[in-house]
């Protein structure tokens, strides 16, 4: 393509464009740059004046017509040329959004533990550890995959804890939970080992409990920041090849108002139906303190748990003020044994520094008021007691926690005490040093 202003199209070897910047050229230097000739000139007229200025804006209006030209021939130029090839891609996480994705969290507890009280077994100390590390990784927007590993022993689904003992010998550790998890909206659905669903105390639900099957969970948001919420799990307890299984169905319907307002009041109804017809990977630390016939489970377990709390923040942030009462009562229990029920009382909070929390617990519950299997193991009676817990918390430092908690009970029924003293008060110390992570 040839400039509009290429000094090659000429016209008797005289550029055009140039010749019609000779009167200006002659004008400047006659009046700039020559000042003792031009003093003895005339000064140029009023009509040269309005021709230059005439020929300068004539100039300007056919640069600026050049340059449209010149853009509008480029434009043609990349509209004719081919697209340059594509380079195939292959979908790959960098390192940085697959860390972004990945949620690492975790604690390990250190504890001393003292038994005293039993008149007909002799006081026994102990070390316990546990160690817990979990993870989720967003797969996507509405997926994403979970899973713990714990110390404790595998057989034993209420209790993470492993006793220092054995000379020595490795920790176990495996895989407690592993899950998917899928979000729609106010949609939450799990499949696989999961994190415990339910709104819940340790007269049912031990916390250490990780239900395998499927949950889902839709939370409905209220007016005001609250929110109700209708859950449903099935448990597949035990399978077996040779005959039915073993499984669980259950749901619970949850309110709860605005965490922000001064009084806060959290309810929750459940009913769990349990079908215990396989009991192949049962044990004796499963059956625990339920009536056993044998082999089998003397008492069908349909549980309705209604839990209740209120939470009173009027003495500020720091000390919230929060009364829990669970009532549970087995419809299937084949004994009047049936139910049970416990009230808790905490005072102070322990999640920053410096903060504090003083507890305490009252329970009863009857031997086959609740599933033995998978109730707290904070003492040695899972069912058929009666408990007092007091507890206190201190955080000294940001994500660790000292804690003391003191349980004295006994059983509540002499005819199903077995090896234990109806008479005796038992108790139990816990001193523990908790690092979250």
């Amino acid at each position: 393509m040839k400039n509009a202003f290429d000094d090659r199209q000429l016209i008797g070897g005289r550029n055009p464009k140039r010749l019609r910047f000779a009167p200006i050229v002659a004008l400047a230097l006659s009046t700039y740059i020559l000042p003792s000739a031009a003093s003895a000139q005339a000064a140029p007229s009023a009509d040269d004046m309005a021709e230059l200025r005439q020929q300068l804006a004539a100039l300007r209006a056919e640069q600026q017509q050049s340059a449209s030209r010149i853009a509008e021939l480029e434009a043609a130029l990349k509209r004719a040329a081919p697209p340059p090839a594509a380079t195939p891609v292959t979908p790959t996480f960098t390192t940085g959004s697959a860390s972004s994705r990945l949620q690492l969290s975790g604690d390990m507890r250190l504890r001393y533990e003292s038994n005293f009280g039993d008149r007909d077994a002799r006081n026994r100390d102990r070390g316990v550890l546990r160690a817990r590390l979990r993870g989720t990784y967003a797969v996507n927007s509405w997926l994403t995959v979970g899973g713990q590993i714990a110390t404790g022993d595998p057989d034993d689904p209420n209790s993470t804890d492993m006793t220092l003992s054995n000379f020595d010998d490795d920790l176990q550790v495996s895989l407690d939970q592993a899950y998917l998890r899928a979000t729609f909206g106010n949609l939450q659905i799990h499949g696989g080992k999961m994190p415990q669903p339910f709104v819940r105390t340790d007269l049912v639900w031990d916390g250490d409990v990780s239900p395998q099957g499927v949950s889902a969970a839709y939370r409905l948001p209220l007016a005001g920041g609250g929110s109700i919420k209708a859950t449903g799990l099935y448990f597949l307890v035990d399978e077996s090849v040779a005959g039915p299984n073993s499984d669980m169905v259950g749901g619970q319907l949850s309110l709860e108002t605005s965490p922000a307002a001064p009084w806060r009041l959290e309810l929750a109804a459940g009913y769990y139906d349990y079908s215990l017809r396989s009991l192949g990977g049962g044990d004796a630390g499963d059956f625990r303190s339920n009536l056993v016939a044998n082999g089998r489970y003397l008492s069908d377990f349909d549980l309705l748990d209604v839990i209740g709390a209120v939470t009173w923040q009027g003495l500020g942030e720091k000390w919230p003020v929060r009364l829990t009462g669970d009532y549970v009562r087995n419809f299937g229990a084949a004994t009047s044994q049936d139910s049970g029920y416990g009230v808790d009382l905490l005072v102070g909070r322990a999640s920053r520094l410096g903060d504090w929390r003083f507890g305490y617990g009252y329970a009863s519950t009857e031997t086959d008021a609740v599933f033995a299997a998978f109730s707290q193991d904070n003492t040695n009676l899972a069912t058929n007691y009666v408990q007092h817990m007091l507890s206190v918390d201190y955080v000294p430092a940001a994500n660790i926690v000292l804690n003391a908690t003191y349980a004295r009970y006994k059983p509540k029924s002499a005819i199903n005490a077995g090896s234990n003293d109806p008479k005796d008060w038992l108790d139990r110390l816990r001193l523990n040093f908790l690092v979250n992570f």
